[in-house]
C-alpha cells in the first residue's frame, strides 16, 4: 500500500514531536531515540528520511529556534509545556529552514500535532506564535512574491 508524500511527511512529523519529546524529558542520545523508533514504531508510511532530518537537526539549532519562540511569546521557553514546546521547536524549524514546505502547511500541521498531543488550548497558543514567526521567517512567501 503506497502513501502519499504529504501523508508520509505528515507522518514524520508526529514520529519526530513525539521524539523530540522524548530526547527533551529523557535527555538521552538522539541516535538512540532514532534506532528505538524504527525499532519499536510502525515507520512504514512514514518518511524515514524527513523524520531523521527533524530529529537531529531540529536539537542542534535548539538555541536558535527557543530564541525565535521567545521572541514571539509571551511565554519563556523554559516555561512551556514539553509537548508545546516540542512541536514550537520542530514548526519554527520547519518555517526557518524547509521552505519547499508552505507556510501554511507548517501551522496546519502544528496545530494537528497540538490537538492530538497537547492540552485543550494548546492549538491555539501555537497557532499564535507559528502565525507571527512566519511573518517574520516566510515575509516573501506570505506576501505572495516568489
Amino acid at each position: 500500500m503506497s502513501v502519499s508524500i504529504a501523508k508520509a511527511r505528515s507522518n514524520a512529523r508526529k514520529k519526530a514531536a513525539q521524539a523530540l519529546y522524548q530526547w527533551h524529558m529523557s535527555g538521552n542520545d538522539l541516535a538512540e531515540i532514532e534506532i528505538q523508533f524504527h525499532q519499536e514504531q510502525n515507520m512504514e508510511k512514514v518518511d524515514v528520511d524527513f523524520f531523521h532530518k527533524l530529529l537531529h537537526n531540529v536539537p542542534a539549532e535548539v538555541s536558535v529556534l527557543d530564541e525565535l519562540i521567545a521572541q514571539h511569546s509571551d511565554r519563556k521557553a523554559n516555561e512551556l509545556d514539553p509537548v508545546e514546546q516540542a512541536i514550537l521547536r520542530l514548526s519554527c524549524y520547519e518555517l526557518k529552514a524547509c521552505i519547499d514546505v508552505p507556510w501554511k502547511v507548517v501551522i496546519s500541521e502544528s496545530i494537528t500535532l497540538a490537538k492530538m498531543f497537547g492540552s485543550d488550548k494548546s492549538h491555539a497558543f501555537i497557532n499564535g506564535v507559528l502565525d507571527k514567526l512566519a511573518k517574520e521567517l516566510r515575509k516573501v512567501e506570505i506576501a505572495g512574491k516568489y
